[in-house]
């Protein structure tokens, strides 16, 4: 299974957002290679409309529910109204070093 893939249409089809990234950062961490098992994802959409940050998370972590079974460990979410991405001016949050063994900067 190609998590990415997989992440990318089970969100696209259930909240149809006007931005979405799943970008793979496992390479950044102490993991074997081709691991599929940290992801941040982005997502902008309507749906997120009067919605609690930890609402918006939940429904994202149910979508991935069958990949959070399997290969993901870590899956940092940045969930935003069309509104707040246009208030952070496009931008997500830059994904912070890993603090348990990275391979990134060796």
């Amino acid at each position: 299974m190609q998590v990415k893939a997989f992440l990318e249409t089970t969100i696209e089809a259930a909240l149809n957002p006007s931005f979405l990234e799943v970008v793979d950062e496992s390479f950044m961490h102490n993991v074997p290679e081709g691991a599929q098992s940290h992801f941040k994802v982005t997502v902008v959409s309507d749906a997120f409309e009067d919605k609690r940050l930890i609402a918006r998370h939940r429904e994202i972590n149910g979508l991935a529910a069958e990949a959070l079974q399997g290969p993901v460990h870590a899956l940092a979410l940045h969930t935003y109204t069309p509104a707040e991405w246009e208030a952070r001016g496009g931008q997500s949050m830059v994904s912070p070093n890993c603090l348990g063994g990275s391979k990134h900067d060796q």
